[in-house]
Formats: structure tokens, C-alpha cells, sequence
């Protein structure tokens, strides 16, 4: 099934329903929740209070002050030069595929710690096992191949005794496999998400980088400051998403009965047509895509599962206790 491209106008917002983070900032609510956050907030020539987002420390403690004032987490931060993720688009990702489940547990999303989630590529920040677990109540396993970003990870989850025993974190020692290695015999996973590297090369992510600040800031040359950071492997990988994500589709036949729906985002729109031939290469037996939109920019979400009808009706009822309903 596919979705067509989400076409609200600019000012109207385009996330999830059910995301926390829809409106405006309350900067009052979150300068009191976070006072870390109170030296970078300022106003703006419309009188609105803001941040600088071209400042990384401002966009850490601004990130810290959202998941602690939405999501009850006592301590966030990340090191230096890590990625920062806007957290409403990563809260999106999360009720998008809260959607998806729902539409197999005959109306209802499935909740608490029996639905397992496969974060691939959990990063330093930890932001989608933190919104899923509290949100949800779901558990998670964090796959990682810089043990850097997993200490971080770690020491996120350490200081958040809450969310600390309902996600399990796990170094992915060869960074050329995504399921193997992680993936013990006979686990099984309700749903894996992923949000590969955009770029296929440095340069192509910092030209990306210069391109938008020369938009936002009308300069032409621009000093390139990545506001919300990432190491090379975060922003880019040989082939780029369409490479990562055809490497996920052909591994993934693997692991077909070890997870029911497998999930990638995809930043670019023009690499859905060569994903949908991966899918029929591997013989997946559905697929689905769905449109998703923070501001002004698009995205969207590919899922891919291997289990028939049949199966699939099996897993629901055995693993999320779920009544079937006469129809």
C-alpha cells in the first residue's frame, strides 16, 4: 500500500496527533522544568521567544528541556560533535509505527513491555527508545556501532532509572551487518525502525549542510556549523540511504519470521521506486509507505513485512494477547 505525499499548507502542523510537541514552544514551561535552558532563550524581531538554532549547545539544552518537560527524563545530554535530533520528528516516527501495529491488533495499539522494538542505529542521544518507552511502555534493544555513542547511551539510561530496565543497549561489532550479530536465536521483534545515513559521502552531506544554512541565512558562503552535529557514520555511507536500505531489505529476509514489520525512514522521495523493486526482489509478502512532514520538510516511512495472513493473525494473538473481534 502506498501513501500519497502529505500537501498541508506550511502553516499548519503536519506532525502526529497524538505528539506532544505540535505547537509552539512554551518556553516558560520549559525554562522552568530545565533553568539550564533560560541563557539561550531570547526573542525574536516578531517578539516570539526562541533559540538560536545555529548554536549546538543551545539546541542540546533545548532538547533536554523537551524530554525532560514531555518525557520525565531527568538527565539528557550527548558529546560533542554527536548527532542532536529534532525531537518532535523523531516522536513522529514513533506514533507512525503506533499506527502501523494498530491496524494488526484489530483497532488498538499494543502497549507495554511485550511489544519489542529494534532501534538500529540507537545513536548517543537514545531519543527513540525514551519516546517509545514512555509513550508506549514498550521495551527495546539499541544496536550501535560506535562505542562512543553507546556509552552515551548508556549513561543516558543509568541516570533515567525509569526507562533503564526496558531498554537493552548492544554493540554491533561488524558495522557491515544490521540484524546479524544483534538478533539472538529464537528473539523475536514486533517492529524494527531505522533512520539510515542521508549522504553517500562527506562532502555531499557538508554541501547539504552549506545549502541550507545559504538558504536559512541568504549568505553565500556561509560558515558551515552542523547545529545538530553527527559523526560520519550518522550522516553518511557509501551508497547512501538507498544503498543502506537495500542492504536492510536483503538482510532482513534472514531474520523474515524473527521480526514482524521492519521499518526505514526515507529522506528522499526520488529513492522510492528503486526501494520498491528491493522489496519485490526479496519477495516481501506487504509493504507500506507513509508520508510524514516536520515544517516544511517531507519525509516518509517504508515498513516491509515477510508473514502471510496467516502468520501474521498468529503473531498479534499469541504476542500482543489480543481478542479477535467478530466480523
Amino acid at each position: 500500500m502506498k501513501v500519497k505525499e502529505d500537501n498541508k499548507s506550511k502553516g499548519e502542523s503536519r506532525l502526529h496527533p497524538r505528539n506532544k510537541l505540535r505547537g509552539r514552544y512554551d518556553f516558560k514551561e520549559l525554562t522552568a522544568a530545565c533553568p539550564t535552558l533560560l541563557p539561550f532563550v531570547k526573542v525574536n524581531e516578531y517578539g516570539t521567544e526562541t533559540i538560536d538554532f545555529f548554536n549546538p549547545q543551545a539546541v542540546i539544552m533545548l532538547n533536554t528541556a523537551l524530554l525532560k518537560f514531555h518525557y520525565d527524563i531527568d538527565a539528557w545530554n550527548i558529546p560533542s560533535n554527536y548527532l542532536c535530533p529534532p525531537i518532535p520528528g523523531r516522536a513522529d516516527y514513533i506514533h507512525h509505527i503506533a499506527d502501523l501495529l494498530q491496524i494488526f491488533n484489530y483497532g488498538k495499539i499494543p502497549l507495554g513491555e511485550k511489544v519489542k522494538v529494534f532501534d538500529i542505529g540507537v545513536g548517543a542521544n537514545c531519543v527513540y527508545p525514551i519516546v517509545g518507552v514512555k509513550e508506549y511502555g514498550w521495551s527495546f534493544i539499541g544496536s550501535e556501532i560506535d562505542a562512543i555513542a553507546l556509552e552515551s547511551a548508556h549513561q543516558i539510561l543509568e541516570s533515567n532509572p525509569s526507562i533503564k530496565d526496558k531498554i537493552d543497549l548492544r554493540l554491533q561489532a561488524h558495522s557491515q551487518d544490521i540484524f546479524k550479530g544483534i538478533i539472538e536465536p529464537h528473539e523475536l521483534f514486533d517492529i524494527a525502525i531505522c533512520n539510515p545515513p542521508f549522504h553517500g559521502s562527506l562532502e555531499e552531506a557538508l554541501e547539504a549542510t552549506s545549502r541550507k544554512l545559504r538558504n536559512l541565512k541568504k549568505e553565500k558562503n556561509p560558515q558551515i556549523v552542523l547545529n545538530f552535529g553527527g559523526q560520519s557514520n550518522e550522516l553518511w555511507c557509501e551508497g547512501g540511504e538507498d544503498q543502506f536500505i537495500s542492504n536492510m531489505i536483503a538482510e532482513s529476509k534472514q531474520y523474515a519470521n524473527s521480526c514482524f514489520w521492519f521499518t526505514s525512514l526515507v529522506s528522499k522521495k526520488t529513492n522510492l521506486t528503486k526501494i520498491y523493486h528491493h522489496f519485490d526482489h526479496a519477495k516481501v509478502f506487504d509493504y507500506k509507505t507513509v508520508s510524514i512532514g516536520t515544517g516544511n520538510k517531507s519525509s516518509r516511512i517504508v515498513a516491509w513485512t515477510f508473514l502471510d495472513k496467516i502468520q501474521q493473525k498468529s503473531w498479534v494473538n499469541s504476542r500482543w494477547n489480543a481478542k479477535a473481534k467478530a466480523k
